[in-house]
């Protein structure tokens, strides 16, 4: 009996996450390709995926999300941290807290002289334009006819207009939009929502897709190994329902798995540190140092004041006020539980001489914690806030040779002491904000930190027991330069020193953009699409960028 020769494609996509999805559907658009995508996770059919104030639900179920953890991090006393990722169709896009933040221009500019050529914002601007839909109506920044589709809030609570208000007190600048000319300032948030629903990229990108026949998308499908003949990626190996399978392609093998299952699935495939493979007796086909390395994100903590007015989210907290709000989201996909209830925000300098900023909050008309662990207790309002460009840097190494077993996850967090003085430059720059005169009617005690917590060691304090991940992990399959001994891909995204492999997804970032990961990870996925079909990128854009005039001299 002849075992079944292997099913073949032209192209096979690991992973139907934020950047996978893109792919998908950029890759049969023409009809011309079959493509194939692998995703562990399963339908993304639930009402706490789709309805947007749920957001909490699905970040903490199993079903659908692996779950990770960090290894014990020394400088935040030993504590392992969550690090949730999608394991479901849109990835990370399906459990997110649906925030539209594309990052900084200056970003993109760095990714440039970082080795990623054709990277700068000038050149990623009309892939951010091709996906987006901005309700609002396009214009030189953002878009109007792409798949994802944006808006902003309601602004309904008032407490969001107080927060801006309060920072143009404070001697910021108030921003028309921080996804366009200026993100520094205080004004409203872009969320993925579109009439009502979680607009993930599954919505967007992969379900439209599912309808052409050049399409299969196989979920439940653990991808186990790269199938490699020589220097070249023929196929992938995966587990599905007990039973292993194999899978050919004709074009290229592309990994969208994200930042910890990408590099895991390549060391898996015996392409990494070559030590680190031996260690785990994987044989090594491809000496590759950077794999797993240059591990980034972004810390928060929610600096939290009690309200003195019963005006806050805590009056939507009771069970049956729950159960009105999603029932009125169930029948006209309206009211509260059609927000992330992230309207208002903020970029700011934490310090003269810092050239954009390095500072984001999100505004929460509610104290509460954003996994939903602890609920609220009061009426309160809080900032989670915390810094966009950390020096510390961590990695993704294997536990073991086995796919089942977890990688290990350690971003050595706060281990540079430039961390340490941004962190308190977060703790005194909110605590200045709240005490503005625009919060003054409804400003109570401070809740977290606590007015006592002033001093720096008391601060460091506050901050080794209750800063969080923001679950913005990204940069450990680097992209720079062919000759740089530490990238992993190459400006046009293929694995340096293979052929017919690449890796499109946040894990490629050169370092950390300055905002929520998901709208760069998407814009990823568009402009990897074009260099995977050979097309000529898109034309660039001359539009300008606001930098303050007197950043090096001034904060604010």
């Amino acid at each position: 009996m002849t075992t079944p020769s292997p099913a073949t494609f032209d192209y096979v996509i690991v992973g139907a996450g934020s950047a996978g999805c893109v792919l998908a559907n950029r890759l049969t658009e023409d009809g011309r390709n079959k493509v194939l995508v692998l995703e562990y996770g399963g339908s993304d059919r639930s009402v706490f995926i789709q309805m947007p104030s749920a957001l909490s639900i699905p970040m903490n179920m199993a079903k659908y999300n692996w779950q990770y953890e960090t290894e014990p991090e020394p400088h935040l006393d030993n504590r392992r941290l969550h690090t949730p990722r999608g394991k479901v169709l849109g990835g990370s896009s399906s459990i997110n807290g649906l925030v539209y933040i594309r990052g900084n221009p200056l970003d993109f500019d760095r990714w440039e002289e970082e080795g990623a050529k054709g990277w700068a914002y000038r050149h990623v601007l009309p892939y951010f334009k091709r996906a987006e839909t901005r309700e609002e109506g396009g214009n030189e920044y953002r878009g109007s006819d792409g798949p994802l589709h944006t808006r902003y809030g309601a602004l309904e609570n008032p407490l969001y207009r107080v927060w801006i208000e309060a920072g143009k007190q404070a001697g910021y600048p108030e921003t028309a939009d921080v996804n366009g000319y200026q993100q520094e300032g205080f004004g409203r948030m872009d969320m993925t929502v579109y009439r009502g629903r979680r607009w993930s990229a599954a919505n967007a990108y992969l379900k439209p897709a599912m309808k052409r026949p050049n399409l299969e998308v196989v979920t439940g499908a653990l991808a186990t190994g790269i199938v490699l003949e020589g220097r070249k990626a023929v196929g992938v190996r995966y587990r599905r329902g007990g039973s292993e399978h194999e899978v050919r392609v004709r074009r290229e093998v592309i990994l969208s798995g994200g930042p910890i299952n990408s590099p895991q699935l390549l060391k898996l495939s015996g392409i990494g540190p070559a030590e680190e493979l031996k260690d785990h007796g994987i044989e090594v086909r491809h000496h590759l140092p950077g794999v797993g390395e240059n591990l980034q994100d972004h810390l928060e903590f929610y600096f939290q004041v009690a309200c003195t007015q019963p005006i806050t989210l805590y009056s939507s907290m009771s069970p049956w006020a729950k159960a009105l709000i999603g029932m009125r989201w169930l029948l006209t996909k309206d009211g509260l539980g059609a927000t992330n209830h992230f309207e208002s925000c903020a970029f700011i300098r934490s310090r003269a001489g810092v050239k954009y900023p390095d500072i984001q909050y999100h505004f929460l008309p509610l104290a509460v914690t954003y996994d939903g662990r602890s609920l609220a207790s009061e009426h309160g309002f809080q900032a989670h806030v915390g810094p966009m460009r950390s020096k510390s840097r961590g990695w993704v190494r294997l536990r073991s040779n086995n796919p089942l077993d977890k990688p290990r996850v350690f971003f050595n967090y706060m281990s540079h002491p430039d961390d340490w003085i941004e962190m308190r430059a977060c703790v005194r720059l909110t605590r200045e904000i709240f005490a503005q005169p625009a919060f003054a009617p409804y400003r109570g005690r401070e809740i977290q930190p606590g007015e006592h917590v002033t001093s720096d060691e008391a601060i460091d304090a506050f901050i080794r027991q209750k800063v969080e991940s923001a679950y913005h992990p990204s940069c450990t399959c680097r992209m720079g330069s062919p000759d740089d001994p530490m990238a992993v891909v190459d400006p046009e995204t293929r694995v340096i020193g293979l052929e017919g492999l690449r890796v499109v997804d946040s894990s490629i970032m050169p370092s950390i953009t300055t905002g929520n990961l998901n709208a760069p990870t998407i814009m990823i996925g568009e402009k990897a699409a074009d260099h995977i079909l050979g097309k000529a990128p898109l034309p660039a854009s001359n539009a300008p960028y606001y930098v303050a005039p007197n950043w090096e001299t001034a904060q604010r």
